[in-house]
């Protein structure tokens, strides 16, 4: 029979440190209040995070910060003295109210939480940090398991500069039992990837009677950030999916274009329909800017972010190529230099290389037919009757590594900074994610392939998907490989959203 249970998580920490704001960032939604000041938090509030079908529930509570710890663990030592007891509960309460909220944070995480979230300051040093010692007293008091959590660790760094950040900490911390791991989880860049790996530090601190329903609501954890990367990977391909098919049609030459092409094909003249490709490039980029745009909100939306993609922060893009039928008129006079079988060849030439393969027209019906009535066939065959400009498969490959760039960007920014703003990505990010993406560059060109002969959106998209969430995860397990519990949660599902939520 399944026993359902509540386990309560209560972030404590000093003053100011941030727990609110992490809060916010695990909780995907504005709680509390958050200022640059002490004692802001003024009242121990449970937050529930997420329940299961089994009537399981997982509570987070922000609690007020610790002041004055030496104080206050010198107090907490006096708790079998009547004196002591009155002086906190009555004296302290209106004579030092910052004091007397100390005292309840530790008082509420005594009688609440399963398991305790320590908060520091990871941008200080710990010899900096007079507080620590006190505080891990007051909570040697409490008598709870604790994680410690580095919070204000800056931008996403090197994991190997994390580690010796955490390993440094660690020997602040000293061998405590109570003390179950150090972990890094900043409330302004901390990736979902690194709560899953803290829900298995925090699974093995939990209390054997509550161990299944913690096990449960993990799972409902990861299922829930699992769908959000789903939807994350199915935004993403969704602009290049639609730039494959997209197009511009050019204006009908007429006789001043037919005049140009054999000035042209004599080795004279100019493009003169420059004006006209300049207008189809642009009409063409404005609708590819527009689509990363809805893409990158779409991908704020997921996290559960506000704000929205700036105006100037998406890469200039640019590569078209031009498809056009072929130019009868060009293979008529390269027909007429050439005969026989050299005529395909001059058809060929005409269409800028195309190839319609050995043995399907022989030399003699090439003779025939002369330069004008094989492009008027190749024209036919191919159902071409005008030129149009779309992106070339250069440029659309090269949408991978900006489109997974902007996914980590937006994937490790905390709630609890804001509104969404664009920043300089991490400066390892890039080569890692090029040197991922490069690798796997052939199965992006098999999916992108699939525009010609036709083109379908939503085809393209479904390739793309399998394609770009093979890369994601890969770079994931590379920034962090303690983390890789996920991988087997995500291949375990038995309904992956990811492909089914791409739309044309």
């Amino acid at each position: 029979m399944t026993t359902p249970a509540a386990v309560a998580l209560s972030l404590i920490s000093h003053t100011n440190a941030g727990k609110t704001t992490l809060a916010r960032t695990l909780l995907g939604r504005d709680v509390g209040e958050v200022r640059d000041a002490p004692n802001v938090t003024r009242d121990a509030t449970p937050h529930p995070m997420i329940d299961t079908p089994e009537r399981d529930a997982l509570i987070l509570w922000d609690t007020p910060g610790f002041g004055d710890s030496a104080r206050l663990a010198n107090r907490l030592a006096q708790q079998g003295n009547p004196i002591g007891w009155f002086l906190s509960q009555v004296w302290d309460r209106f004579r030092d109210r910052a004091f007397w909220l100390s005292q309840q944070a530790v008082a509420n995480v005594r009688d609440e939480a399963d398991v305790v979230l320590y908060l520091v300051n990871a941008s200080e040093s710990p010899d900096d940090a007079g507080y620590l010692q006190p505080e891990l007293d007051v909570l040697a008091w409490i008598g709870k398991p604790v994680v410690v959590l580095l919070n204000q660790t800056g931008k996403p760094r090197a994991r190997e500069e994390e580690q010796a950040e955490a390993a440094l900490w660690r020997s602040a911390v000293g061998a405590r039992p109570f003390v179950r791991d150090v972990v890094t989880l900043d409330a302004f860049a901390r990736c979902w990837v690194q709560e899953i790996a803290l829900l298995r530090v925090i699974a093995n601190a939990i209390e054997p009677a509550k161990a299944q329903a913690f096990a449960r609501l993990s799972r409902a954890w990861q299922a829930r950030r699992l769908a959000q990367f789903d939807e994350a990977m199915a935004a993403l391909v969704v602009p290049i999916a639609r730039a494959a098919c997209d197009s511009e049609a050019l204006p009908e030459a007429g006789l001043k274009g037919t005049l140009a092409d054999f000035g042209k094909a004599i080795g004279l003249g100019d493009n003169d329909g420059g004006a006209a490709k300049a207008r189809a490039s642009q009409a063409l980029a404005a609708r590819l800017d527009t689509d990363i745009r809805g893409s990158t909100d779409q991908l704020i939306a997921i996290h559960q972010l506000s704000g929205d993609a700036s105006k100037d922060v998406l890469e200039r893009l640019s590569g078209v190529e031009l498809d056009a039928p072929v130019n009868e008129g060009k293979a008529a006079m390269m027909g007429g230099v050439v005969s026989g079988a050299l005529t395909g060849l001059a058809a060929d030439l005409a269409a800028g290389g195309f190839t319609f393969g050995a043995g399907m027209l022989t030399g003699a019906v090439l003779g025939a037919l002369g330069g004008a009535g094989i492009a008027r066939g190749m024209n036919i065959a191919r159902g071409r009757s005008g030129a149009t400009l779309r992106w070339d498969d250069a440029l659309l490959g090269g949408l991978v590594t900006p489109a997974l760039l902007r996914y980590l960007a937006v994937a490790h920014y905390g709630r609890g900074r804001g509104g969404w703003v664009e920043t300089e990505y991490p400066p390892f990010w890039r080569p890692l994610v090029t040197r991922i993406v490069d690798a796997r560059r052939d199965a992006f060109a098999r999916a992108l392939s699939q525009r010609a002969p036709g083109c379908d959106v939503r085809a393209i998209g479904e390739a793309l998907a399998v394609e770009m969430t093979a890369a994601t995860k890969e770079v994931l397990d590379a920034l962090y490989p303690d983390a890789v519990d996920w991988q087997a949660s995500y291949n375990l599902r038995s309904n992956p959203s990811s492909l089914s939520n791409v739309r044309p």
